[in-house]
């Protein structure tokens, strides 16, 4: 059923017998939050008057301005498939507003549909088709995690090598009945490890396709004694988890990232794009690899990019072209991991392509050669430039772009950088196992 107003949304929850609804959020840091109500409430809810403490979310605001309103997307209406039959459970995707009724700057999809709107000002619709990686291990006797896995299974293996096999199903299956279009789902390269490609939407319905997709994924996987992670690189010594985003602009319902006449099939606007992202990949980097763990990804020998070039011919550079053309011409951007808030990410790849359509920013020259296997003077000879190495570098990026930073807004941009400073030095002050063998 296609929901489109409060009517359809009260016959919905009476035809389905739903008693309980999840008014859910994300905070700054890519948080899935909620407050539940019974479907008693659910008129008032869609009246916008679910008022929650906003001092209480880490970036949101302070004790002396805590109000802040829940405003529900009734568009997001979903059933979840894993709770009871009877008396069942919904959600719907709420945006955060001030109480006077301003949307709240500190609310991650409303940076997103800011960045849209922009966009539509010009006259283009953002589409992106997420391939999204995670590992499923198993838990410990208190249900706890662990990074324990018996398989052995690599890229595109089966069953019964492939010990996921049955639970990757089950997600794939509640994403459907979610509503999420599925694209496929396969075996990674290191053990234990699973993607799933989620289809092709504009960029509001593909972040909140994916925060769905997290949701799913750890529930599903917990029903089957395991517990998913979307940590970048649980395991040292194996492939890391990535967020690869393909990525195209279209023109009322045309892709004009592609042009027949070119060797690639590519337009001027998608190099443009290209260039735009490589211009601005450095100030990104804190938003679309998050995580202290992120860098510990991003480096060489596991297909995980390191260094800022594109190319069609092979997968160790940042973007890739895939082999599509006509109205599936697109770009992939290979660095961005899971741990991304998909709200925040999908922003600056947006605003920072459209700074290289707007300004017609050339990308550098195609880069075809194995890059990790170049020597530094060739990388140099080619211009080819590193991706920042830790967060703190990718931090300090972040506040020389102030392209980028702007995007994000002075609020998210503040209290975004101060969480992550903060957790830097956390992870500074401990001594891990590595230095206690290494130097004990």
């Amino acid at each position: 059923m296609r929901i489109h107003n409060k009517q359809d949304v009260m016959r919905l929850v009476e035809e389905e017998d739903v008693e309980f609804i999840r008014l859910q959020f994300t905070d700054i840091l890519g948080n899935l939050k909620n407050i539940a109500i019974t479907s008693s409430q659910l008129v008032r809810a869609m009246d916008n008057k679910c008022m929650f403490d906003g001092s209480a979310i880490r970036g949101f605001v302070g004790v002396e301005e805590s109000d802040l309103y829940l405003y529900p997307d009734l568009s997001t209406l979903a059933i979840f498939p894993w709770r009871p039959q009877q008396g069942k459970v919904a959600r719907l995707l709420c945006d955060v507003y001030r109480p006077g009724g301003a949307p709240f700057e500190g609310d991650p999809r409303y940076v997103l549909k800011r960045a849209v709107q922009k966009a539509a000002d010009l006259g283009y619709t953002f589409e992106v088709g997420p391939e999204c990686e995670f590992f499923l291990f198993h838990t410990d006797e208190n249900a706890l995690p662990t990074t324990i896995t018996h398989e052995k299974a690599g890229y595109f293996d089966v069953g019964p090598v492939d010990l996921g096999e049955n639970a990757r199903r089950d997600m794939v299956l509640t994403l459907e009945e979610m509503g999420l279009v599925v694209e496929a789902s396969h075996h990674e390269a290191a053990p234990a490890q699973h993607e799933i490609d989620l289809g092709y939407e504009e960029a509001l319905k593909a972040a909140d396709d994916l925060m769905t997709f997290k949701l799913a994924v750890r529930t599903i996987a917990k029903g089957h004694g395991l517990h998913a992670t979307f940590m970048p690189k649980p395991v040292a010594g194996v492939s890391g988890s990535g967020f690869h985003i393909n990525m195209s602009l279209h023109r009322q319902g045309v892709n004009i990232f592609h042009e027949e006449t070119d060797a690639l099939g590519l337009s001027r606007e998608a190099y443009y794009f290209m260039g735009g992202l490589m211009k601005h990949i450095k100030g990104m980097a804190a938003i679309t690899n998050p995580l202290v763990n992120s860098y510990k990804r991003l480096v060489p020998g596991y297909e995980a990019p390191t260094y800022i070039a594109w190319s069609a011919a092979n997968r160790s550079p940042l973007i890739r072209i895939p082999s599509f053309v006509g109205n599936n011409a697109r770009v992939e951007l290979r660095s961005p991991d899971p741990s991304a808030n998909p709200y925040l990410t999908l922003a600056v790849c947006l605003m920072a392509g459209l700074d290289g359509v707007v300004n017609r920013i050339e990308p550098p020259k195609c880069v075809n050669g194995n890059i990790f296997a170049m020597s530094d003077e060739e990388r140099i000879s080619l211009c080819i430039e590193r991706m920042p190495a830790t967060l703190l570098e990718a931090l300090e990026e972040l506040e020389k772009d102030d392209y980028i930073k702007d995007v994000l807004g002075n609020h998210v941009a503040e209290k975004y950088i101060a969480a992550k400073k903060e957790e830097w030095y956390r992870y500074t002050a401990q001594v891990t196992d590595w230095e206690l063998k290494a130097y004990l």
